[in-house]
């Protein structure tokens, strides 16, 4: 879920890391965002400088500023933590940003529309694009071979197809649907 249009969640705080403030965080996709971020969005905090970056395994450690103490730290537990779009680094080919997949049309395999990816979720294995069709809205395996990611010009997703290999009935209106009770 996104922090706003133009921010991207990259995961939550977990809690402190030593005892001068550093945060562990549990990362949504790939650490190495991570990286060359000069600031990052603490949900009800705002914009906070990152000060120094640790890269653990998994995961990472922010040490940002104004969080100077283990305690400062652990009032950070469970907040979640984002990047100005903008400013997270060009992934490698075939590597797309979950804000980028936001809003695209997924297309079957015939080229017929079949709805709109409005979110992409972290399911542990594997991404989960959620879908909103005309029977609500489901999830839809972000997995090769089936989910095709056509390109524009940039090389940036531009739309989604479901391969023709894809299993039947993704979108079909008696899927469970997102957020429903039959979790």
């Amino acid at each position: 879920m996104t922090g706003g249009q133009d921010r991207t969640r990259l995961g939550y705080f977990l809690g402190p890391h030593g005892v001068k403030g550093g945060v562990k965080v549990y990362v949504l996709g790939d650490q190495e965002q991570f990286r060359a971020l000069k600031r990052v969005f603490v949900e009800g905090r705002g914009w906070l400088r990152v000060a120094r970056l640790e890269m653990l395994a998994p995961g990472v450690a922010l040490h940002l500023a104004g969080v100077t103490s283990r305690e400062a730290a652990e009032e950070l537990r469970g907040l979640n933590v984002f990047a100005a779009d903008d400013e997270l680094p060009e992934p490698e080919e075939g590597v797309y940003y979950y804000h980028e997949l936001r809003g695209l049309t997924l297309h079957g395999a015939g080229g017929e529309v079949l709805g709109e990816v409005v979110d992409v979720e972290d399911g542990g294995h594997q991404d989960l694009l959620v879908v909103r069709h005309e029977g609500g809205e489901s999830f839809v395996p972000l997995q090769a071979p089936y989910v095709l990611v056509n390109l524009n010009d940039r090389r940036r997703p531009a739309s989604l197809a479901l391969s023709a290999d894809a299993p039947a009935g993704l979108l079909e209106a008696d899927a469970p649907e997102v957020g429903g009770d039959d979790a």
